[in-house]
This record gives structure tokens, sequence and C-alpha cells, in this order.
């Protein structure tokens, strides 16, 4: 499933140029990733309080196509990717709300999941796993 989240650009999103600074581009990814494991039945205050597993991101990427502007209307598509047993995708298209062209950036990131105690890989919980395959069918 494709994961859709709607916002509002606010200006303390924007640089002096009063276009989104480039960093908040991937922090409004992750509330996307945060509302999509919502959806999905995951207790949010749970997920990140757990201190037993974690799922970092280790690596991210950002392509920008339009300037988007303080009051602009978005919507952040979702997708994930399954990559291993313990770590996945996530790509995010933004565009005007109600319009899929054009694009204003696209944005990636890559997930693993780790044991916090001895920092090594391990498998996606059974609720991430579960959330994973509900965001690639």
């Amino acid at each position: 499933m494709s994961f859709q989240y709607e916002r509002t650009i606010r200006f303390a999103d924007t640089d002096a140029a009063g276009v989104v600074y480039f960093a908040n581009i991937l922090s409004i990814c992750h509330e996307a990733y945060e509302a999509s494991l919502g959806e999905c039945g995951i207790d949010l205050k749970s997920f990140f309080s757990d201190r037993a597993i974690a799922i970092p991101i280790v690596s991210a990427h950002v392509d920008f196509f339009r300037p988007i502007f303080c009051g602009d209307r978005i919507s952040v598509g979702a997708i994930a990717q399954s990559l291993t047993l313990d770590s996945f995708q996530l790509t995010y298209a933004l565009h005007p709300r109600g319009s899929q062209s054009p694009c204003l950036a696209k944005a990636t990131t890559k997930h693993v999941c780790i044991d916090l105690a001895s920092r090594s890989r391990q498998p996606l919980s059974p609720p991430m796993a579960h959330w994973l395959k509900l965001m690639t069918s």
C-alpha cells in the first residue's frame, strides 16, 4: 500500500530564502513515517521508547525539483521496500495536495533494526514486519 500523508508547510519549515530548508524535507518525511506506523496500529510512544531495539536511519537522500513555500499544502506518498530481514527502505514523493504532478521532491531513507545493547543487527519485530508487509503490498 502506498501511504499518503497531508501537511501544510509552516514558516518554521523554511529558510531565509522563504523555501523549505533542505533538512526539513527529511523531518516532514519522518512525520509521514510516524503517521504510517500509527495508522497500522503501532503505539508510537512504545515504539520510540523501546529500550531493547531501535530502527535507526542509516542512509538518507533527497532530490529537490521545485521550491516549496510556507502555506503550500502538500501530500507525501510513502512506499516501503523490504531489503533484508532486518532492514527496509522508504521512498517518499512530495506533491502539491490533490495533484500527482509536478513532483516537488523525492526522498529515500534506509532503516536497520538493531539490538540496543549489542548494537548488532536483528530481525524486525513482528509488529514492524506486519507494518512492512502492509506498506509493500
